[in-house]
């Protein structure tokens, strides 16, 4: 808005701007006001360079013609004398630099080049040594392939065993758990959620009730609702689970939600 104040050459507008940008940059802490920032260094630069042209400095440019005037006369040639021998005769060769001029001169520019010149070979090096040969790598000789395709699938079975193992006795655990729980104490209903709720862990939790899921599925134990309307569990009888094993309709599968949050 004040573009034309800040280039005058009379006024400290832009110093004073950039000032109060370094007063303000120090308690930047969000990219969004690091951009606006940056975006007014763009625009100061933009500022400080327009005023820097219109600045009218009193240095003399460089003059090649009066360069090679003063190169000629301290080479050797006088301009006065020169144009006096052309008005007397023709014949007068003054125009021609002395003997001595470029020697002259070399002399003088020798001062300001003490450099040694760069050592380089014009057709490369010397001596050219053959290249050293590459050691060649023996590759092993790859295994048949019938005999890896039958020790992968073996590798895999065994995986799916022991982690399909460990499922099953973390479940028969549980199960062993809740059924203890209930011969000692068969009037007391056991909280869903205090079973299977780890105070320390978010995926104990959910490991806990996803094997908690087969039992509840086998029909080794059932939920139920209490006064409260919260869930409690309790382990079916013997020829109970036999025959909600059997028939599937007298079971329901339900799916839960259960964030981060809830759980703390």
């Amino acid at each position: 808005e004040n573009r034309e104040d800040m280039l005058s050459s009379k006024s400290n507008r832009l110093t004073e701007a950039l000032e109060e940008a370094n007063k303000l940059f120090s308690g930047v802490s969000c990219a969004r006001e690091a951009a606006l920032d940056a975006q007014f260094l763009v625009l100061a630069s933009n500022l400080g360079k327009e005023k820097a042209n219109e600045l009218h400095s009193e240095m003399t440019a460089f003059d090649s013609l009066m360069f090679a005037e003063d190169l000629l006369t301290f080479m050797g040639i006088n301009r006065i004398q020169v144009e006096e021998n052309d008005s007397d005769s023709e014949s007068t060769s003054g125009g021609y630099l002395p003997s001595n001029a470029w020697h002259k001169l070399g002399e003088e520019t020798e001062k300001y080049f003490r450099r040694a010149p760069s050592f380089h070979y014009m057709l490369g090096s010397f001596k050219s040594d053959p290249p050293v040969p590459r050691q060649r790598i023996e590759r092993q000789k790859k295994a048949r392939g019938g005999e890896e395709k039958r020790a992968m699938p073996a590798q895999l079975k065994k995986m799916e065993e022991s982690h399909q193992e460990a499922t099953e006795k973390e479940v028969e655990r549980i199960l062993g758990l809740l059924q203890t729980h209930f011969k000692n104490d068969p009037d007391t209903p056991i909280s869903f959620f205090d079973l299977v709720i780890d105070p320390n862990s978010f995926a104990r939790t959910v490991e806990n009730i996803f094997h908690v899921s087969f039992i509840i599925r086998d029909g080794f134990a059932r939920l139920k609702l209490d006064d409260d309307k919260l869930p409690i569990i309790e382990p079916s009888k013997e020829n109970e689970g036999k025959e909600d094993h059997h028939s599937a309709g007298a079971r329901n599968q339900v799916v839960i939600s259960l964030s981060h949050q809830e759980w703390k």
